[in-house]
């Protein structure tokens, strides 16, 4: 029986007695409600096939349920509710129907889809509450991870939110999409069985044809009409091994447009009457501007008027000019002259931000995300003890197109063409802004020049309607420059964290107890974009979390917990969240560990992957692909990192050397388990992009604040990784039997801590900071 010193035990107890205080409080304020709702949850899920009503068919074409049509030429419709960013949706769902309606990729075509809650993104809500991955696993039945994640899944059916994010696009549409195909395909076989009065089992499909074994055949557009009146009869979805398309690396539908011009973004859109408008907002976050003289601005030629902006869905207040053009625009809103007034405290500082945060970490009474066993038992009964204290900085979107709407409003109407991940919440924001019911507004959503995170945010959409309804009706494109970009972002939060563990004999992790802090970013998102469900006080927010509460590692005593703050900085979502700092905190701290305890990286995270087969399967993946273990040229160095986030397990191990005293990454490997795959093309697709991604922000990435204000303005500040520096990324994907996961984040988190691993086993320095810098 091992002996808990009585100072330990006064401190377990005080710390088991705050957090039930905590969860009683939680528990209070949602009984009463609770107990309405119970009637409701009775209630069944709601559908989201949806019915023919809710896409409106054109000349010769026929709606069969809310998702798909069939054109007068055979063709096939399908109602996209997600927006096209890079991340190959606009051909990953389009496959998905294709394979149910036996026809080629080439025969189906995209529709914006319209408003209803069919089109809602339920994975993106249910993938957001915060249990280990592996506790709904292992539950035996319906218990308590699987009855949280159907009643939210419910709440999200009615509400349905669209957006695109989370990198849950593919594995919300998985089964809808598949099951409105098929669905679609039942009433077409139907159809033609009561035309031909045949039995339907004896019918095939195949191209778009519906044929029988005596020679009969129709095509889709001819049986549409009498289908659309056909019940469905017995539905039923192809399995894996009669799939045709699915799992094959077929060529994106939207690059052909992207490479000759013909491809629409958000910032190529044109109107008769078109003006533009550039924007100034107040360099002191959350400032406001007081004097202002524009006579010399709107003197200039093309220059027309200047519009007052206050702080709209989150953002600094400024103002906007009009002009003729862009360049009139952005010419004549830099001569405005303006003061500037401070908000009121004391000036933003990101040294001192990063010094209350390390205060706040060891104050220590965080929210505990996940605890197991008896860390402060562990600890006193062994002697080796390792501790490492990590940090991450604030970092930009830095999306390649910047922040643009087109607006145009007239009497009780508004029509908005905007790069958004969240076409329903621009809507909202819209009608709130002109002060006309939400059916009111219309959004068109071209192309998006990369989101990241940025574009599930509404505070362009709101100034582009401000704008507009003083623009006499015309059409107004609202311009961001790059430097209002990177200066009024809703930016990934700082970071600190502190990790300590106790090792035994032969590098045995007995112990790891992790406390970090930081802003939370959900609560404050949902008081900028969706502010009727804000809840009135802030609950625990997963993603400050993430890739440390969840690790996959056998280590018998944890304890993971998180101290929210609030820094004051806007904070946002930024591509695989709080993962993107986390993965480095507890990756680069495994790295430690193995060393302290003089074992292979890789061995060393084998001996902490006990009964994880899924994530040893992707580490030797890696590591054999990678040729861990294999000589290497003189001044090149390995490192790996293991990190799973969005359902995907990712290994990345990485090749490193320095040039000129500066790490230079010359390879990459990537080995995932991302369940099945619709598109394998995408897939390497996406972590050659994440790796770049990733690798800008570990090397420069980093917003500083002094004084109030932004000090980086434009790549000049914050270069990117360019095409001549960028690694060879090889990926490899192990074969899996579970449900599509995520792809479009999940790259991120491991390549920061492999580069950092790397570099220790170059040059013996450890690296807990990003940007990584060597001394």
């Amino acid at each position: 029986m091992r002996h808990v010193p009585a100072c330990a035990r006064r401190h377990q107890a005080g710390r088991r007695g705050r957090r039930l205080k905590r969860r009683t409080l939680l528990l209070a304020g949602t009984a009463g409600a609770g107990a309405l709702l119970v009637g409701w949850l009775a209630l069944p899920q709601r559908s989201r096939l949806g019915s023919r009503a809710l896409l409106p068919a054109g000349e010769g074409e026929v709606a069969l349920n809310g998702w798909i049509k069939v054109g007068a030429d055979g063709s096939i419709v399908l109602a996209m509710p997600r927006s096209e960013m890079g991340q190959g949706v606009y051909t990953a769902l389009p496959m998905l129907a294709a394979e149910e309606l036996d026809v080629p990729l080439s025969a189906v075509r995209i529709e914006r889809a319209g408003t209803d809650a069919i089109y809602g993104n339920v994975a993106s809500w249910v993938t957001g509450l915060p249990f280990h991955p592996q506790e709904g696993e292992r539950e035996d039945g319906f218990g308590r991870v699987k009855a949280a994640r159907w009643v939210v899944g419910k709440v999200a059916r009615e509400l349905g939110i669209n957006a695109t994010g989370g990198s849950t696009s593919v594995a919300d549409a998985w089964e809808v999409v598949r099951t409105a195909a098929a669905t679609a395909r039942a009433t077409l076989l139907g159809a033609a069985a009561l035309q031909w009065r045949l039995p339907v089992d004896e019918l095939s499909v195949a191209g778009g044809v519906v044929s029988h074994p005596s020679g009969r055949s129709a095509r889709y557009a001819d049986l549409a009409a009498r289908a659309a009146a056909t019940p469905p009869g017995t539905v039923q979805l192809k399995a894996p091994q009669d799939w045709r398309l699915i799992g094959k690396a077929v060529p994106r539908l939207d690059i052909p447009g992207k490479v000759d011009g013909r491809a629409t973004f958000g910032i190529d859109v044109r109107l008769p009457g078109l003006k533009y408008a550039a924007i100034r907002l107040c360099p002191l976050l959350g400032g406001q501007p007081g004097r202002i003289d524009a006579g010399r601005a709107l003197a200039l030629p093309g220059a027309e008027r200047l519009v007052l902006l206050p702080a709209l869905a989150g953002s600094t207040a400024g103002f906007a000019v009009l002009g003729r053009t862009s360049w009139h625009a952005l010419r004549a809103a830099a001569a405005v002259d303006v003061d500037w007034h401070a908000p009121p405290g004391p000036a933003l500082n990101t040294d001192a931000i990063s010094q209350a945060l390390e205060e706040a970490v060891r104050g220590g009474d965080g929210f505990v995300f996940h605890e197991t066993g008896d860390v402060d038992a562990a600890a006193a009964e062994d002697t080796q003890v390792v501790e490492g204290w990590y940090r991450a900085p604030y970092l930009a979107h830095a999306t390649m197109e910047p922040m643009n709407c087109t607006a145009r409003v007239r009497t009780g109407t508004v029509e908005v063409w905007v790069p958004t991940q969240v076409p329903s919440l621009a809507r909202d924001v819209a009608a709130r802004v002109a002060g006309v019911p939400a059916d009111a507004v219309t959004v068109h959503v071209p192309l998006l020049g990369g989101g990241f995170g940025r574009r599930l945010e509404v505070d362009y959409v709101a100034q582009a309607v401000r704008v507009a309804m003083d623009a006499g009706g015309a059409p107004v494109q609202l311009l961001w420059s790059r430097e209002e970009d990177t200066t009024h972002d809703f930016y990934r939060p700082m970071q600190v964290a502190r990790l300590r563990a106790v090792l035994g004999p032969g590098g045995r992790v007995d112990s790891l107890a992790i406390t970090s802090a930081g802003d939370a970013v959900a609560p404050r998102w949902m008081q900028r974009a969706v502010p009727a469900l804000a809840p009135p006080v802030d609950l625990p927010d997963k993603t400050t979390a993430e890739g440390l509460f969840d690790l996959p590692y056998a280590i018998a005593n944890q304890r993971m917990a998180h101290v929210a703050t609030r820094s004051g900085v806007p904070v946002g979502y930024w591509r695989s969240v709080g993962h993107s700092h986390n993965a480095f905190f507890s990756e680069g701290f495994v790295d430690e560990l193995a060393a302290a305890g003089r074992v292979d990286p890789v061995e060393f995270r084998r001996r902490l992957l006990k009964g994880e087969a899924r994530h040893l399967a992707v580490l030797e993946l890696a590591a054999r692909r990678g040729g861990w273990g294999q000589p290497l040229p003189p001044g090149r160095a390995r490192g790996v990192a293991l990190h799973e986030s969005f359902g995907t397990i990712v290994a990345q191990v990485v090749e490193v050397s320095l040039e000129q005293g500066a790490p230079r990454v010359h390879r990459v490997v990537c080995a995932l388990d991302c369940g099945m795959v619709v598109n394998p093309g995408i897939v390497a697709q996406q972590m050659e992009g994440a790796v770049v991604f990733a690798l800008t922000a570990a090397l420069h990435g980093g917003i500083d604040i002094r004084g109030g204000r932004v000090v980086q303005r434009n790549f000049t500040d914050a270069p990117l990784v360019t095409a001549a520096r960028a690694p060879r990324v090889e990926t490899w994907i192990v074969p899996s039997q579970r449900p599509p996961s995520g792809v479009g984040e999940s790259g991120v988190p491991p390549l920061a801590p492999a580069v950092a691993n790397a570099l220790f086993s170059l040059t013996g320095q450890r690296l807990r900071s990003l940007p990584l810098r060597l001394e």
